[in-house]
């Protein structure tokens, strides 16, 4: 068992510290490719699918990347687990990485590299001992969710997870960062950055979006690798959809004239995808048009495992405009 183990390990390029090679040493593909071996490895080990691993590894590291409160990520990894829960309420030392005083004190730590230590510093460490309490409630779907939820006790970082895991398991490996525009880039629209000016209607508030004006039944289109969260009516936004992508993202798209048949809530979609066309939607009760010109009003909200916000969108418009124009 020792053997198959260390061979496990091996293939997740370990270093001399239990520390995988860092990120900046390599390119983002092959920093991918070190995280499926080790969500792989960890599999192999627990039998707990690699999407599940890689989606709440992922879900973790984005939310360090927008909270100010934690720590940000040094290894590949990004789940974060607290010193105090790490070793144990009642252990005196919250530096200790004794697997032995660690279960003592009923710490979650576990020496999952066999080196003799249960390190905060090791990224396999912390992914083994992260399956190992999810393994205390079972493998299947329904038991891992169970688990989630006794370890975050908030039921939008569950979903979100467990959706993030259903985009892994589709496209069968984690590289997903390819964005598009929303509306195709050979039809005739404009638009400004409109994110933050005051709106009347609905009363007084601020625009959380920004406009792109075009033609009725434009094609609208996935900006990125997600998961239908929301579609239907909103008395402001009209016919619209909500897609939740792998960096925790909520992409909103509203005013839309109609949407793309078949489509449906849970439905997983990829960059480009037609979803909808655009419209004049909203403002009234359900199928109410034309009280203004037709356009996308296009939104980003971001959730950091406490609350969600809107944050302007237009540098992320123009980023993908650009590349995709490249692309082709």
């Amino acid at each position: 068992m020792r053997r198959i183990l260390l061979c496990l390990i091996s293939l997740v390029m370990l270093n001399s510290n239990g520390t995988l090679v860092k990120a900046a040493e390599n390119s983002q593909d092959d920093v991918n490719a070190n995280r499926m071996d080790l969500y792989l490895s960890v599999e192999a080990l627990t039998n707990i699918p690699w999407h599940y691993l890689a989606a709440i590894d992922q879900y973790e590291r984005v939310v360090r990347k927008s909270r100010k409160d934690l720590p940000k990520a040094e290894g590949i990894t990004g789940i974060y687990i607290p010193p105090e829960k790490w070793v144990g309420l009642l252990n005196p030392n919250l530096e200790d990485e004794n697997p032995l005083s660690i279960q003592f004190f009923d710490g979650m730590g576990i020496d999952g590299d066999q080196d003799g230590k249960a390190s905060l510093s090791s990224d396999f460490d912390v992914l083994y001992s992260f399956a190992q309490f999810i393994l205390k409630y079972g493998t299947d779907h329904d038991h891992i969710k169970l688990a989630l939820w006794d370890y975050y006790k908030r039921d939008k970082t569950v979903g979100i997870i467990i959706d993030k895991a259903k985009i892994y398991r589709h496209f069968g490996h984690i590289n997903l960062d390819k964005h598009s525009f929303p509306l195709p880039l050979r039809s005739n629209y404009s638009y400004r950055n409109t994110w933050g000016d005051a709106r009347g209607w609905g009363g007084r508030r601020i625009h959380e979006g920004t406009d792109i004006f075009a033609n009725y039944g434009v094609p609208v289109r996935a900006t990125t690798y997600g998961i239908i969260e929301m579609k239907g009516w909103n008395r402001y936004g009209g016919w619209r959809v909500g897609i939740r992508d792998i960096n925790n993202n909520y992409h909103y798209f509203a005013h839309l004239n109609g949407f793309a048949k078949d489509l449906h809530k849970g439905q997983i979609v990829e960059p480009g995808q037609i979803i909808g066309s655009v419209g004049a939607s909203g403002y009234g009760p359900p199928g109410t048009s034309g009280k203004f010109p037709p356009h996308l009003h296009y939104g980003i909200y971001k959730d950091n495992g406490r609350t969600e916000w809107s944050f302007d969108p237009f540098p992320h418009l123009k980023l993908w405009e650009r590349q995709e124009r490249q692309r082709k």
